[in-house]
């Protein structure tokens, strides 16, 4: 994954993700694309995954049941992750989203076994639940600004005049991603972060660049609300549950 995002800042000899694909990922490529500052979680994003390559080898580590359970899993999205980069690098736009649909897959599924299971250090909640719920979290708004980057090059220009209606449908079931992912980590706040850090970039980008929409714009800000406020009521909820089960084997034992 790293070596492929060398490639893909042009470190390596590659051309700048923003440059690739005649321009179709840039900022300014559609109204659903966040703007360019949006984009250095991934600074974020990659310092916790080596963070976790490092914690994970070391001996106290490897005989640990979460650990073999997604490992192998976190390891397959740092691949995808990678693929994606040199996906967008060599080949079309229709080969970089099914590599990003299929990066948005894994880390569900990963994400899944992890909520699943719960956290038993400080460094399964940092090295894991929340490196793969802050991916998880921006990898779903990529993947709609991927996928209407390629379709912003396939449907006929006069599409283009409904751009805001379409954006505005498409933040609504970004909405109800958030709100589903939210409920089912009982409000874990990696994934809502990231979300919601891409949504404000897509809101600033379409308020003060091209091209603007402030339907999109506004959208994007309460979409933002939205899943804030499910993050918030699902933790709620959550510990409300465990509390209440706390007291109840207390007394049970006393009884």
């Amino acid at each position: 994954m790293i070596i492929a995002a060398m490639v893909g800042t042009g470190l390596l000899g590659g051309t700048n993700v923003r440059d690739v694909q005649g321009g179709a990922l840039d900022a300014d490529s559609t109204v659903l694309a966040p703007g360019s500052q949006a984009f250095s979680i991934w600074s974020v994003i990659y310092l916790f995954m080596i963070g976790y390559a490092i914690w994970q080898a070391l001996p106290s580590q490897r005989a640990r049941d979460r650990q073999r359970m997604a490992g192998w899993w976190i390891a397959l999205t740092a691949v995808l992750n990678g693929g994606w980069l040199l996906a967008a690098q060599f080949t079309t736009l229709i080969v970089t989203v099914i590599a990003i649909v299929a990066l948005l897959a894994a880390l569900a599924w990963t994400f899944r076994l992890l909520v699943r299971s719960r956290p038993q250090s400080i460094g399964d909640r940092l090295l894991m639940d929340a490196t793969v719920g802050l991916h998880l979290g921006w990898v779903s708004l990529a993947t709609v600004a991927n996928i209407t980057a390629w379709l912003s090059r396939t449907v006929p220009e006069s599409w283009g005049a409904q751009a805001d209606i379409w954006g505005v449908v498409v933040l609504v079931l970004v909405a109800a991603v958030g709100v589903g992912i939210a409920a089912f980590s009982r409000g874990r706040p990696s994934p809502i972060i990231a979300l919601s850090w891409g949504l404000a970039w897509v809101a600033i980008a379409r308020s003060s660049d091209q091209p603007q929409s402030t339907p999109v714009a506004v959208a994007a800000v309460v979409v933002i609300v939205v899943v804030v406020a499910a993050a918030i009521v699902s933790a709620w909820r959550a510990n409300g549950r465990e509390h209440r089960g706390i007291l109840h084997r207390s007394r049970t034992r006393t009884a």
